[in-house]
């Protein structure tokens, strides 16, 4: 049953991901659908780390794995580095740490 919980979960969140980074990329061509969908997961996983088992394997690890990106978070780093952005670079990487660590925190703060 719980893996069946992360399918569904995962099959929710990587198109979610996916519409949310494409629709942000209208706008602008740096990695801020993949910062905030980094950022909104840490959020997500925070508030569900003490949730019902349903909760977790559902949400946190179904549809917030699926729906946050480490590979594309290094995929974006990686163009930066590549086209010589290094200040972009660092500013995704330093504020995608510091706020996903912040965001995780809160999340899990806001239901204890």
């Amino acid at each position: 049953m719980n893996t069946l919980l992360v399918v569904i979960g995962a099959a929710i969140g990587a198109p979610a991901r996916y519409a949310l980074d494409q629709y942000l990329r209208r706008f602008s061509t740096k990695p801020y659908g993949t910062f905030i969908v980094n950022i909104l997961g840490s959020f997500l996983v925070g508030v569900i780390f003490n949730s019902s088992d349903t909760n977790r394997y559902l949400l946190a690890i179904g549809f917030a794995g699926a729906f946050t990106t480490w590979s594309t978070f290094m995929l974006d780093l990686y163009f930066a580095y590549e086209l010589k952005r290094y200040r972009g670079a660092l500013i995704n990487l330093s504020a995608s740490l510091i706020f996903g660590l912040l965001a995780a925190w809160a999340g899990f703060n806001l239901v204890n």
